[in-house]
């Protein structure tokens, strides 16, 4: 009998497994045919992931032509990082003026995201929007409206997207290898840092809304829209700040159940993040999510991986080269995007609903 880490590897080795998981590369990197450059700035530095501009930097896809930042504190502190060092730094309207500028990263602070976004989308152009997705509902829904009428993409910023074990669960689940799910269960926690506590108390859907938002897009990818939400919130951390550093969300839908558990106050809690998917012909498990391996429980054989449990070692995971490679993709018109925009709307729905926060304002 095969052993599944052998025949995964001997996938690798064909390339077989690489055009499933997706490589980071575009043809172009991959010393295809050479395509032109795709212009892009940055609008602001104030999200978390602000520094993964170094990805497109880094990527023969892109031409990084300049960087947004109005607020000076913000721009000083990021001028000396390597990620921003040696771009020029424009006002918002000298960016959109920049000849054949095509796309715009959008991570500014949530709070002015869909401001900008907004904004990025008039000028006509695609946008990668850091998440969440705002505080708005209506005004997100508007911002796809537009996109969507002028055939832009809006690239959600979730970081797990195309994590190698993700698009390979995806494979089992459109295999109907896993039968059909009834259960799903995310983790992500981690321990949060005063400073950052202090900002994440400005926004009132708590550590679910900062750090369970990349897991629900996962949760509502695999199951589609929930049925009903259920969000549970607890402030269990030592520091008297009134963070929800505790939450927990429930997914119902028709013949299934997903939960969503996220902290501020996890020791290690990267270790332990993990995705788990449960149908009636398999089990499909992820940790660490950052890391990628996989268990994957079988009721009978499916194509290389036999029946009973398997771990899967999975190729090294860097975050958002593989978002910069498939945005190229879709910008050029090679292919349509893996995620609408009815997803990114169910997905918005359904975190601020298990937050607790309005959907009409």
């Amino acid at each position: 009998m095969n052993h599944p880490r052998r025949e995964l590897l001997k996938l690798l080795g064909s390339g077989a497994l690489t055009a499933t998981l997706g490589t980071g590369l575009s043809p172009r990197a991959r010393g295809g045919t050479a395509a032109p450059r795709i212009k892009i700035g940055q609008i602001g530095v104030g999200h978390a992931h602000a520094s993964k501009l170094s990805v497109y930097r880094q990527s023969a896809d892109y031409e990084v032509v300049g960087i947004v930042e109005p607020d000076a504190e913000l721009r000083s502190a990021a001028e000396a990082q390597a990620a921003f060092r040696g771009l020029p730094w424009l006002t918002q309207e000298q960016l959109f003026n920049q000849p054949d500028l095509q796309a715009v990263l959008v991570e500014t602070r949530v709070r002015d995201s869909l401001r900008t976004a907004q904004a990025c989308v008039a000028a006509g152009k695609h946008i990668h929007l850091d998440k969440p997705a705002g505080e708005s509902l209506p005004q997100f829904r508007d911002l796809l409206a537009a996109a969507e009428r002028q055939k832009l993409l809006v690239q959600m910023g979730y970081m797990y997207r195309y994590n190698p074990g993700f698009v390979l669960l995806r494979q089992f689940l459109e295999r109907g290898w896993l039968g059909e799910p009834f259960e799903v269960h995310a983790v992500m926690s981690k321990v949060v840092a005063p400073a950052s506590r202090r900002e994440l108390t400005a926004y009132p859907g708590g550590i679910l809304f900062e750090l369970g938002c990349h897991l629900i897009d996962l949760v509502v990818k695999i199951l589609g829209q929930p049925e009903q939400v259920a969000g549970y919130a607890r402030h269990s951390g030592a520091a008297d700040d009134g963070l929800r550093d505790n939450m927990l969300a429930v997914f119902a839908y028709p013949r299934a159940l997903a939960t969503v558990k996220s902290t501020a106050t996890e020791v290690d809690g990267g270790a332990r993040r993990h995705l788990v998917v449960c149908g009636t012909e398999g089990t499909f498990q992820i940790q660490p999510l950052d890391d990628p391996a996989v268990r994957v429980t079988l009721s009978t054989a499916r194509d290389k991986y036999r029946r009973g449990y398997q771990d899967l070692t999975l190729p090294a995971y860097t975050r958002y080269v593989d978002d910069a490679a498939d945005m190229a993709r879709v910008i050029r018109g090679e292919k349509a995007a893996d995620y609408s925009y009815e997803h990114d709307l169910h997905v918005q729905t359904a975190l601020l609903e298990a937050c607790g926060l309005p959907l009409d304002t």
